[in-house]
């Protein structure tokens, strides 16, 4: 095994927890917000030069296509999670399967995904109860978005894979340049050639494959125990058998509260244009919000599967206190500025009177909920790094789509206050994070970690 010295790698089972956290957090938020610029682009751009329609057409397409990619998201946290630990514990042939195996099947379910995709989005539209005047451009955005599924997934696995040997900050400069890339061609597709919501979703696409690309090259010119060679490019049983006992739960996980997120959009939809198009300006707005605690949960995943790996069962302890204090505490500053700054928030996407006042509504329903998130995710980023995925999964399975549904279901025969409709978040929050904590307690975790020789 390299020394990490002399690699882009790092290795997170030696040195000060919390500078260790910070360190690998901080290119993985700067990463996640390009990787936001990208719906957020197409959001601003066609809300603001081809109109209110647009801007839900693009938005409320966001449940349905993580739905659908859902499973192979959860496929490349599996694949982070048996990678960092063979590198923690310098497996080099182990690790070297693990690598290859999940960039070939991520080809396999990147043309499945392409075809489903293409072939429900219609119903998918329909069970969201979008509204007919939108219907046609939600089914074009969509359609072109699916058509180039493949960039996005081979991205989000070459990030996996190096992310996993301690390497986050390529791929936010992957992200820093198709980013960017990104903006430019919305602007020129949609201001230069008036190809509307299809111009933003071919320049989503473009810009993933480009980001696919510089992710491939990087390991494939890596002289690491982690770089690739084509010859070697098959699917391993062994470890793809691995990548799926932790990368299934995971996946089956987004795909299903993904789901339910087209049950609440379905919900939100039935109080007209306004409320859909401000609901998706909220859920722009506050996906930038949450984007500290994604980083700091995404990092712990990987800092956990790497002292599981080495037998550092204490240093693990110490990162979960560490790690929730530190991402409730930025998520609620962030929280606090959101709130107050909510209309100006709304209205970089649409100036509408409508849709900026039932933007600004949703945000400071939901937005001081937020740091509640700490906790779940903290725990289950835990749970996943020790090869514990299907507890975490149950747990919010049942947190974001059955008790959520069963309190959307209720609450819309017993109110027409939409307020109350989109408290339907909030409420999942605070359930999944008092599961999770219980679980956590009861669940005797550490014995999954072996212990140093």
């Amino acid at each position: 095994m390299p020394q990490t010295g002399k690699t882009k790698t790092r290795d997170m089972t030696q040195g000060p927890i919390l500078k260790e956290l910070v360190l690998f957090s901080l290119p993985l938020f700067l990463g996640n917000i390009f990787q936001q610029f990208y719906n957020t682009v197409d959001s601003a751009v066609v809300g603001n030069f081809v109109s209110a329609d647009a801007l839900a057409a693009v938005t409320m397409t966001t449940p349905a296509v993580n739905t659908l990619i859902g499973l192979f998201l959860g496929m490349s946290t599996g694949a982070s999670v048996i990678i960092s630990q063979r590198f923690g514990a310098k497996d080099r042939k182990g690790l070297r399967k693990a690598v290859h195996t999940s960039l070939a099947a991520t080809f396999f379910f990147g043309l499945l995904m392409m075809v489903l995709g293409c072939a429900v989005t219609p119903a998918l539209l329909r069970f969201m109860q979008c509204p007919e005047t939108i219907f046609p451009l939600a089914s074009t955005y969509l359609r072109i978005y699916f058509l180039g599924i493949e960039g996005l997934m081979f991205y989000n696995m070459t990030s996996a894979i190096l992310r996993a040997v301690g390497d986050s900050r390529r791929p936010l400069y992957f992200l820093i340049l198709t980013s960017l890339l990104n903006v430019v061609l919305d602007l020129v597709f949609v201001l230069v050639f008036s190809l509307g919501v299809a111009g933003a979703a071919y320049a989503t696409i473009l810009s993933q494959f480009i980001s696919a690309f510089l992710g491939l090259f990087v390991l494939a010119k890596s002289r690491e125990d982690y770089g690739i060679t084509w010859k070697e490019m098959r699917i391993d049983r062994a470890a793809l058998a691995q990548i799926f006992r932790i990368g299934l739960p995971a996946g089956l996980q987004m795909a299903v509260i993904s789901f339910s997120n087209v049950f609440v959009q379905g919900y939100i939809n039935r109080f007209g244009n306004a409320a859909a198009a401000g609901w998706g300006a909220y859920g722009r707005v506050d996906a930038f919000v949450m984007l500290p605690l994604q980083s700091i949960a995404l990092a712990v995943t990987t800092f956990v599967g790497q002292n599981a790996g080495a037998g550092n069962l204490e240093r693990i302890r110490k990162s979960i206190r560490q790690s929730i204090l530190l991402s409730t505490g930025i998520t609620y500053l962030i929280c606090i500025a959101e709130f107050i700054f909510a209309p100006y928030a709304v209205s970089l996407f649409n100036q509408d009177e409508d849709v900026v006042r039932m933007g600004t509504l949703f945000i400071r329903t939901c937005c001081l909920f937020d740091g509640l998130c700490a906790f779940n995710q903290i725990h289950a980023s835990t749970l996943r790094g020790v090869g514990d995925a299907t507890a975490p999964m149950g747990i919010m399975i049942f947190s974001f789509v059955v008790f959520r549904q069963i309190y959307l279901f209720v609450l819309s025969h017993i109110t027409i206050n939409i307020r109350l409709i989109a408290f339907g978040y909030p409420a999942g929050w605070l359930v999944c994070s008092l599961l999770m904590a219980i679980y956590f307690a009861k669940s005797h975790w550490e014995k999954r970690v072996p212990q140093k020789q």
